[in-house]
């Protein structure tokens, strides 16, 4: 069984941009397409979360405490960056009540509009 929901979206920006965005969670409440990151979020994402996954410039993922995970992935591409966000449940303490819940298609919606709220921070983006 596959554990993880998933977007990709071509955005007009260098993936340095984008990463730099990533890695400031003050910035994430202007990103969060699923309304629960608020604004005064910590100053490091370690505060919770975990980075369990890092490549400067192209890749991050952070643990929740309950052990799923949140990745981006970043790949140059014709007209910008090819920019991935995973939902990972497959690490979780108990995968299966994450399966039968209503997550994995809540974060899929919120993925997409994560993806268009990112989009919409670059003129011209796609």
């Amino acid at each position: 069984m596959r554990r993880q929901v998933s977007g990709t979206r071509v955005i007009a920006a260098e993936p340095e941009e984008i990463f730099a965005l990533l890695t400031d969670p003050s910035q994430h409440p202007k990103l969060d397409g699923s309304g629960t990151v608020q604004a005064g979020s910590p100053a490091k994402l370690d505060l919770g979360n975990t980075v369990v996954e890092y490549e400067e410039n192209r890749l991050i993922a952070w643990r929740h405490f309950n052990g799923h995970r949140w990745r981006w992935e970043l790949e140059p591409a014709e007209g910008g960056t090819r920019v991935t966000e995973t939902f990972d449940w497959s690490t979780a303490r108990i995968p299966v009540v994450i399966s039968l819940s209503f997550f994995p298609r809540r974060n899929r919606e919120a993925i997409e509009r994560s993806l268009d709220r990112l989009a919409a921070m670059f003129p011209g983006a796609q």
